[in-house]
């Protein structure tokens, strides 16, 4: 029975179909994998069942020379964290899990964009500190969102999930920035210029696969393009914003609000952030439903089982 390491603990209908076809080994610490834990499972497991934060660079790949695993079968749609090209090279196939994470990525940028615009965490801070006085009409007036104009960076399955909702939600019209020519079955406008772009919507969300091509793209020539009155909200990766320049883009006042569910050295999050009462919060809850991560951990494990029975693999990237 081939060995497969699973580096955080994933709901139990996954581990008990993993466990049909693997001897199983579920690591306890909820952290990412170290170094030497990455360079060791390489060698130890002929499949690895890794997830975010499991760097998985060229330098570990070149650390086993003759690795035993054959397969890194990623919990996730992004695989920033893995090195693909080296895995490749060290005879690594790597796959991943498209689709499961879409409608519950798109639902909290969703729940994102309706909390910084209409100030709700600071709306919910001021209750819980019990200085809520009473309503009254002036009371943290924030953005209506309906009828406003959506701006999406990265028009693929969750830029376009997330553009629908907005569209038919919320009667908002669509503008995206997307590397190629796309179309989509819903009014947008594709727009070739992301500051123009930027410069030309009342909410921003960024929706693009992290990793070297998008590393800052949201900088401050881009925030320096958006309206005043115009909102952040970032479910992507967290350094496709470059953090010091949203900071002082916030702090200078050149952009309304922000919400993010993803940080740039997460899981640090900037003191200056935190301190701040217009910007949204949110502990990369992207997928974080039960439903939801129980879909992502058996799409993994069919992966995984596809490798053990010799088939074509579903999900290769």
């Amino acid at each position: 029975m081939l060995k497969l390491l699973i580096t955080r603990k994933l709901p139990d209908p996954v581990l008990s179909k993993a466990r049909e076809v693997f001897d199983v080994t579920v690591r306890d610490n909820t952290a990412p994998l170290s170094r030497d834990e990455r360079v060791q499972s390489l060698s130890g497991y002929d499949v690895v069942l890794p997830t975010l934060g499991d760097a998985y660079s060229a330098d570990v790949f070149d650390a086993v020379p003759e690795p035993r695993t054959q397969l890194l079968a990623n919990f996730g749609v992004g695989y920033n964290h893995i090195d693909a090209k080296a895995a490749k090279a060290a005879g690594i196939a790597v796959t991943n899990t498209p689709g499961a994470v879409t409608d519950a990525t798109a639902d909290v940028a969703m729940t994102l964009m309706l909390m910084t615009c209409r100030r709700a965490g600071e709306g919910e801070r001021m209750l819980r500190a019990g200085q809520w006085e009473g309503w009254h009409p002036t009371q943290l007036l924030g953005l209506h969102m309906s009828g406003k104009t959506l701006g999406v960076v990265g028009m693929g399955r969750i830029g376009q999930a997330i553009a629908q909702r907005a569209h038919f939600g919320f009667g908002m019209a669509i503008k995206f920035y997307n590397r190629s020519p796309k179309e989509v079955p819903f009014p947008a406008d594709q727009i070739a210029d992301l500051a123009v772009l930027a410069a030309a919507v009342d909410v921003l969300v960024v929706a693009v696969p992290g990793g070297s091509e998008t590393h800052h793209l949201i900088d401050t020539h881009i925030l320096n393009a958006m309206q005043p009155h115009a909102h952040l909200v970032n479910i992507a990766r967290g350094d496709v914003v470059k953090e010091d320049d949203l900071i002082a883009a916030l702090a200078e006042g050149r952009i309304a609000g922000v919400g993010l569910d993803v940080y740039e050295f997460e899981p640090k999050v900037p003191q200056a952030l935190i301190d701040m009462e217009n910007v949204t919060l949110l502990p990369h809850l992207g997928t974080a439903a039960l439903e939801v991560r129980v879909s992502m951990g058996l799409m993994a494990v069919d992966n995984a089982i596809a490798f053990a029975k010799g088939q074509p693999l579903p999900n290769p990237v």
